[in-house]
């Protein structure tokens, strides 16, 4: 599997992927435990008190990133395996690949720090061309074959 070329090169992107969302996610627990800021009231008592029954900006800002994450990396998962099996040119894949990967580091990034407009904007939009230049190519590859 890891033969082919393509596919070990989605499966490298799609992976740092995926970790990237793994320590965004580890760090927003942290942050709610270092802000004293719980979702759920049991967390809460357990913690100091009803009164950490609460949100704060810092906690939902690192919530959102992570939510924007999972609205597009999970596509990027799917249209970037099927794109795999089209046997496309490796060194076009990679660079679809890679442009996504980048994209939504950048956007991540930006999204925290919180970096001055349009980073964040310009990031997701070169990330969101990648799946869209995949979800293409899959769609007429399907369709020239009916």
């Amino acid at each position: 599997m890891l033969e082919n070329e393509v596919f070990s090169s989605f499966t490298l992107y799609g992976t740092i992927l995926i970790l990237k969302m793994y320590l965004i996610a580890i760090v927003t627990g942290q942050l709610r435990l270092r802000k004293k800021a719980f979702l759920n009231p049991e967390d809460a008592i357990r913690h100091g008190g009803l009164q950490f029954y609460r949100e704060t900006p810092e906690v939902e800002r690192y919530r959102r990133a992570h939510r924007n994450d999972m609205e597009n990396i999970y596509p990027f998962l799917f249209l970037g395996a099927v794109y795999s099996l089209l046997d496309p040119h490796p060194t076009i894949a990679r660079i679809h690949f890679r442009v996504f990967c980048v994209g939504r580091l950048v956007h991540t990034v930006a999204y925290l720090l919180p970096l001055r407009a349009p980073v964040r904007s310009l990031a997701y939009s070169i990330a969101q061309l990648a799946c869209f230049s995949m979800a293409l190519q899959i769609l007429f590859a399907v369709i020239s074959h009916w």
